[in-house]
């Protein structure tokens, strides 16, 4: 295990800037939603991917939406690998 990240093949990238600075200038509902995220996400990646969602789809449910469909899919990668084909993700990741 390296540090609180867990477990996993996903790629790993070095933080630039000041990481909490980073969360704290997220909007309320974003700062929830990563605090209950399953996997280890930045400030900067979740403000990105959000802000990319809300272009597409001009509503922020729909927007989380996407964060949640993209995180499952993410975990889905490692499921089978991490915790075994009978874990609930790992049927979707053969989808």
């Amino acid at each position: 295990m390296i540090g609180n990240c867990g477990q996993t093949s996903l790629k790993r990238k070095p933080r630039r800037g000041n990481p909490m600075q980073d969360y704290d200038c997220l909007p309320p509902d974003l700062r929830r939603w990563i605090s209950s995220a399953v996997l280890p996400w930045s400030a900067r990646s979740v403000h990105r991917t959000f802000n990319k969602a809300l272009a597409r789809t001009g509503d922020r449910t729909h927007a989380f939406g996407e964060l949640n469909r993209i995180q499952r899919k993410l975990t889905a990668k490692d499921a089978q690998r991490i915790w075994g084909s009978s874990h609930p993700d790992a049927v979707s990741s053969k989808r």
